[in-house]
Formats: C-alpha cells, structure tokens, sequence
C-alpha cells in the first residue's frame, strides 16, 4: 500500500515535470526567444556575457521602430548565432554617419543616439535601406560588427527573431 503510494506521487511529479518542458519548449520556439550576448557591440548598454530575452511576437501586430534592440539571424553568416543590435534606419531610408553621428534622409540634426558608448571614428555611407529591411548598429559603435561592415548590409524583416526587451542575467532589467 505504501510503495502503491510513493509510486503514484512519483507518478505525479514526472506528469507535472513533462507538461512543464512541453510548455517551455512550445513557448521557446513561438513566443519567447532568449541569446547570449558574446561581445562588447552593445555596451554600455547591454554588457558582455548577458543573457537577454527577446519576444518572437513583438512584431506580428506592430513594425520594427528605430531604437528598437533586436536579436536576428546575421546576414553574412547563416550558421552563426543571432545577433543583437539596435535598428537605425528604417525601410526606405538614408542613412550616413559624418564625423561619428549619424543622419537620416539628409536630415541637419543628427539622431539624439546619447545612450551609445561612444561616437563612430569616421564617416559611412551612404546607405539606402531597401523595402522591408533594417539598418542596425551596435552601441559601442568602435567595436561593433554591424551594418556599416556586412556584405549584405541590411537585416531583413524575415530575418529578425523577436525585440529585446528583457535582460535576466546577470540583473533583470527591462530595456524600452
């Protein structure tokens, strides 16, 4: 009777482990998207060997907005892990860096990019993003590895896994 007992509560806890891992892989793959960041392209704002938590959904009811942090599958390498950096210019757009700041549509005032490390040594550009694609820069603009040096310069929107929008190692934040 006892061992009927002890078999039916393990029983119980292998049911309840299952339905857990089924829940999580669904939600992992159609929901919630999570990466490591392995390099130093988005600091100060997001550090070296964070884990971030992105949502695969963000954008089935809204488009991709200029600031938005993404992570996506880089263009040049298919094999490599996503990605993440910030969009900058949108669909149908100029962009140019002169002197380290960065211009939209031949625009006088620079965009207020303030949250960036430090500004770009050196000009670039100018590009023109095509239809349903992004331009996209990392924060520490010196050491990212971005649009400005890809041979396929732009992010498809096919190509973008979800929107940042929440840092749970190695301190939860929230990011806009």
């Amino acid at each position: 009777m006892k061992n009927k007992k002890i078999l039916k509560e393990a029983l119980s806890w292998v049911r309840h482990i299952l339905v857990a891992v089924v829940i999580a892989l669904i939600l992992s793959n159609t929901v919630v998207a999570s990466a490591l960041v392995i390099s130093s392209s988005m600091e100060n704002t997001i550090m070296t060997d964070s884990r971030v938590m992105g949502l695969r959904v963000a954008y089935l009811v809204r488009d991709p907005d200029r600031f938005d942090i993404i992570l996506f599958r880089p263009p040049d390498d298919r094999t490599s892990v996503p990605y993440v950096k910030r969009i900058i210019g949108l669909p149908n757009e100029k962009v140019e860096i002169i002197d380290g700041k960065v211009f939209i549509n031949d625009s006088e005032v620079p965009l207020d990019d303030s949250f960036i490390k430090e500004d770009a040594r050196g000009n670039f550009g100018p590009y023109y993003v095509p239809e349903n694609s992004y331009f996209v820069l990392g924060d520490n603009r010196n050491v990212s590895y971005d649009s400005r040096y890809w041979e396929n310069r732009f992010v498809p929107r096919g190509d973008i896994v979800g929107r940042i929008c929440f840092e749970f190692f190695p301190a939860p934040r929230w990011f806009r």
